[in-house]
């Protein structure tokens, strides 16, 4: 099976820019999106009908075009998932999760801490989150969780690590929270296969970063170690060009 995660930076945008194309191209057998900034009636539902995802889940944002998750599948999942039941996540359509017999494959869109009060709710919300996870975890087991966490892992993962010490997302606070996070019984897929440095999956639009590759790897597919065993790949697609982020990928038996 192979899985994507794609921060699109919206939906419309990005498809605006070939996201149909690409995604037919690639042809995925899950795709999980996140920033989709659309409600169900702006999303050309039948666009990705005729890509070949006939079962699509789209779990918006209550606010209009902001946040907004989503799981296109060529697979009918078991169940279906909307939200974590906690309000305040739940509000800005930030979690998404389907289950099939094998592992359940969730959609996660962690804030951004831009502001002060932005950087509080975004450390609520991980707490949250956290504890959200490992509850589930003793329901099932074989999690995916893809998704734009909004934190980079390690120095590795930052183009300038000094200059952004002191910048939300590579916050040593953050930064100790995804690698316990990690540490609970996950796998960063992505560093599983590629120890690499300057492997980036968003750039500023800002100051040719991207051209310059001057960017953060915060989007993610961490996999729970009890399917540790199944990855066959993972990798970065920084050849898409329809958000400030690009997708990745893993294959999984």
């Amino acid at each position: 099976m192979k899985i994507i995660s794609y921060n699109v930076n919206g939906i419309r945008a990005a498809i605006a820019k070939g996201f149909l194309e690409w995604l037919q191209q690639s042809d995925p057998d899950v795709i999980c999106l996140q920033e989709i900034k659309a409600m169900h009636d702006q999303i050309p539902l039948s666009e990705f009908e005729k890509a070949g995802y006939l079962y699509h889940y789209w779990f918006p944002a209550q606010k209009k075009g902001y946040s907004g998750v989503a799981i296109l599948s060529k697979i009918k999942p078991n169940n279906v998932v909307f939200g974590t039941g906690i309000e305040h996540m739940d509000f800005e359509g930030r979690n998404l999760r389907v289950d099939f017999d094998a592992f359940s494959i969730m959609s996660l869109y962690l804030p951004s801490g831009t502001n002060l009060a932005r950087l509080d709710h975004k450390f609520m919300y991980m707490d949250d989150f956290q504890n959200y996870v490992m509850n589930l975890k003793q329901e099932i087991p074989n999690l995916i969780i893809c998704g734009d966490y909004n934190i980079c892992h390690q120095a590795i993962d930052i183009h300038d690590p000094i200059r952004n010490a002191k910048v939300s997302g590579f916050l040593p606070e953050e930064r100790s929270w995804l690698d316990i996070f990690i540490k609970s019984g996950f796998v960063d897929s992505f560093r599983h296969f590629n120890k690499d440095p300057h492997q980036y999956t968003w750039w500023s639009y800002r100051a040719g970063a991207r051209a310059n590759n001057k960017g953060w790897r915060i989007d993610y597919i961490l996999v729970s170690k009890t399917i540790e065993n199944r990855l066959q790949r993972a990798v970065i697609l920084p050849d898409a060009k329809h958000s400030d982020h690009c997708p990745v990928m893993i294959a999984i038996e």
